[in-house]
């Protein structure tokens, strides 16, 4: 059964992150990923981003699904 935090640590691997917090029950998970790098892209791209990172590990069937929130920064700290 995959563990959440190994999905934060392929992400991490590839994307420098202010904050990332992953929930999941081994099959289906949520993620709150907040990165700089996110600042000049809209909220497909963000997506697409993190889609790129996980490729492989979809491809396999690896991780099955995945629903995402992706902010910047300044977005989290206005959220919050």
């Amino acid at each position: 059964m995959l563990e959440p935090q190994l999905i934060e640590d392929w992400i991490r691997a590839e994307l420098n992150c202010e904050h990332i917090a992953v929930e999941g029950d081994g099959h289906h998970f949520s993620a709150l990923i907040v990165s700089g790098e996110f600042a000049d892209m809209n909220r497909v791209k963000r997506q697409q981003r993190i889609n790129a990172i996980l490729k492989a590990r979809f491809d396999s069937g690896e991780l099955h699904a995945l629903s995402m929130k992706t902010l910047t920064p300044d977005e989290w700290r206005s959220n919050g």
